[in-house]
């Protein structure tokens, strides 16, 4: 009996070292220290400055965000729209902070999937990489569609009228989606257009990232022009009656805020295909505009001084972005009362007074520009995180081949390529801007925790820029960041999320848990003819 006893607790004993032996290769970190020592190989073409970042950031979040959610916004919380941007902007400018000290630190391709890896393991650093899908990837789909519709109105101004089938995407479904008998392709509408400008962009991305980067500057120009332009022009039209009424606070309040702060519920945002109404679910919804001021980060590794350039990369497209929504906004319901502002086409309703076709034009350029922008550094954010999960070997590794020639991950960024066309040629993806809000909002709170984190256990480590007040603005970042996550985002939007999470850690199981080691992570070989360029 007794040695029957001693085999029990052996066997006891082995199935707890097994535990622990599974959990800490769950929770295992990398060495912030190496990934430090790792960023000073030349892997990537090291070419860009802060000025190239900024752009990088501003080519993500102003075009297709401003030009898609302010419509919707005013229309449903009026004057107050305003409001919802700041709430918004609060929310990223926390966020940007911590970006910010944990990019100078780790210097290194992969954004808050590197910091995730290096604060709080293999696991965190799996499912924020797979939220950085919804942040850069599925996001780049529905602007390239406001790309496309942009383009048709042009074709349709020279007479030029697509077949009604290649115009938008509407891929009809008889039945749940996985029953392939139930697709009607033949009745189905694609966007043609939208699917063939990603393509055109993922060639553009695969030449070299100088190439990209100055593509890129030039629409950041035109874009913001555009949007100056409009602000400008609609202060010939203001009136402070449409948006403020001095006479009583009651009255103020009426005027400015006609629709309140909303329901402040858990999961009380609008579903995904109705009109979100109230301060805080519109802020949800128009925090689309502000993603991608983050993706200066995934170029790190291409800075010549990431230390630096990317601080001031990440909070320069922030706060100049923040300024151009707010000024925007104002405008807008200034020229026409909050009530009769149309969803589609808002900028232009509201310089049409004005009898001015150039101003039409121009804003039509600065939708274009900006939609071409966005779609080129979210497609190049994506292709980035892929490029260093590969690395890490949670990926396969030939996702991380580098061509010798243009010295960029020619396959992945192809690939990625395809994959959005695809999204883009089949599926209406509005319903989906609320999946890239929140797998934002989930990155945003794993990266002001990662400061927290790194403060505690290496407050030593050299930093060339620090978040101030800490722990207070970590803290306010991942509370608001939550907070809008819960209140502002719909119960649908949380179960669509988790389903593709469990999908996700599904292959992290598969493949990626058992063949990275945080403790051998080491940069991809230098393809021979791989050269510095001057």
């Amino acid at each position: 009996m007794q040695r029957g006893l001693e085999r029990g607790e052996a066997c006891q004993f082995l199935r707890i070292a097994r535990v622990m032996s599974f959990l800490q290769r769950l929770f295992a970190t990398t060495d912030v220290e190496k990934l430090r020592a790792l960023s000073a190989r030349k892997i990537l073409r090291r070419v860009l400055t802060a000025k190239d970042l900024i752009a990088i950031g501003l080519g993500t979040m102003i075009g297709g965000g401003i030009f898609t959610t302010i419509g919707t916004g005013v229309k449903g919380a009026g004057p107050a729209v305003i409001i919802s941007y700041l709430l918004a902007g609060l929310t990223s400018f926390f966020a940007a902070l911590c970006y910010a000290e944990l990019g100078a630190m780790v210097p290194i391709a992969g954004s808050a999937y590197t910091y995730a890896y290096a604060t709080m393991g293999k696991l965190f650093a799996w499912i924020i990489g797979f939220a950085l899908i919804f942040e850069y990837g599925i996001s780049a789909a529905p602007v390239a569609q406001q790309f496309s519709a942009a383009f048709q109105d042009v074709l349709k101004s020279v007479g030029i009228v697509l077949p009604a089938w290649a115009q938008q995407s509407n891929f009809i479904l008889h039945g749940p989606w996985w029953n392939i008998a139930g697709w009607d392709i033949f009745h189905s509408q694609y966007d043609v257009v939208g699917a063939l400008f990603v393509l055109g962009l993922s060639a553009i991305l695969s030449l070299g990232i100088r190439e990209s980067a100055t593509t890129n500057n030039v629409f950041v120009v035109l874009k913001i022009s555009a949007l100056l332009v409009f602000v400008i022009a609609g202060l010939w039209l203001f009136k402070a009656s449409n948006v403020f009424d001095f006479s009583s606070f009651a009255h103020f309040n009426a005027k400015f805020s006609p629709l309140g702060w909303g329901s402040i519920a858990p999961f009380g945002g609008a579903a995904e295909s109705a009109q979100p109404y109230g301060i805080i679910a519109v802020s949800a919804f128009v925090f689309f505009s502000y993603i991608g001021f983050d993706t200066a980060t995934t170029t790190a590794e291409e800075c010549k001084e990431p230390q630096r350039d990317v601080p001031l990369g990440v909070i320069g497209a922030l706060a100049i972005g923040t300024i151009i929504y707010c000024a925007t906004a104002i405008v807008l319901v200034g020229d026409m009362p909050w009530s009769t502002v149309p969803i589609k086409d808002p900028l232009v309703a509201a310089l049409a007074p004005l009898h001015f076709p150039l101003i039409t034009w121009i804003i039509t350029i600065g939708v274009l520009a900006g939609t071409t922008s966005v779609a080129l550094s979210s497609l190049l954010g994506q292709t980035r995180i892929f490029y260093v999960m590969a690395r890490d070997k949670m990926l396969p590794p030939a996702v991380a081949y580098v061509h010798p020639k243009f010295q960029t991950p020619v396959y992945t960024t192809m690939l990625t390529g395809v994959a959005v066309a695809i999204l883009t040629l089949i599926v209406p993806l509005t319903q989906l801007l609320n999946l890239v809000n929140i797998g934002t909002l989930i990155a945003f709170t794993v990266v002001c925790g990662g400061v927290l984190y790194l403060r505690k256990r290496n407050p030593d480590l050299p930093r060339t820029f620090k978040v101030p007040f800490v722990p207070l603005f970590p803290l306010l970042g991942i509370g608001c960041s939550l907070f809008l996550a819960i209140f502002g985002l719909s119960r649908t939007t949380w179960v669509w999320f988790a389903g593709a999470l469990i999908l996700g850690l599904i292959f992290f199981f598969s493949y990626g848990f058992r063949t990275s080691d945080p403790a051998q992570i080491v940069p991809v070989e230098e393809p021979e003819g791989l050269t510095e360029l001057p």
